[in-house]
């Protein structure tokens, strides 16, 4: 059985998640909107990485998009759910984690682009 550690706080703070979903209204309002990632998210035991631009509020869960990277070598742009990225357990049980110091030095698709020619999100 994998071991299980506890979130003690939440994943993704309210203050980053009220970004996300201003970023998701302007999104829906203006075509070709290209914001800089809000939050980084990885696994630290196995290769996943996923910035996030936007998220959308879909009942109790969230959606969030952005640049995701399971460590297969092809990052994409894409949807995930908060509720799955949260129950996501890398080799040693270790539950993802926020970078808590990333700070965007480019827009989405600048990283998008690095990331297709790296096969792997270049931060």
């Amino acid at each position: 059985m994998t071991p299980r550690f506890p979130r003690t706080e939440p994943l993704i703070p309210e203050d980053l998640l009220a970004k996300l979903i201003e970023n998701g209204r302007t999104s829906e309002e203006r075509d070709g909107f290209d914001p800089f990632p809000v939050v980084k998210l990885f696994t630290p035991d196995a290769g996943a990485t996923w910035l996030f631009t936007e998220a959308y509020p879909e009942g109790d869960d969230i959606r969030l998009f952005g640049l995701c990277d399971l460590g297969m070598g092809c990052p994409e742009l894409g949807y995930a759910m908060l509720s799955e990225i949260e129950d996501v357990r890398g080799k040693l049980g270790l539950p993802v984690e926020r970078e808590l110091y990333f700070k965007a030095e480019h827009r989405l698709s600048t990283y998008a682009k690095i990331a297709r020619q790296a096969g792997m999100i270049v931060t």
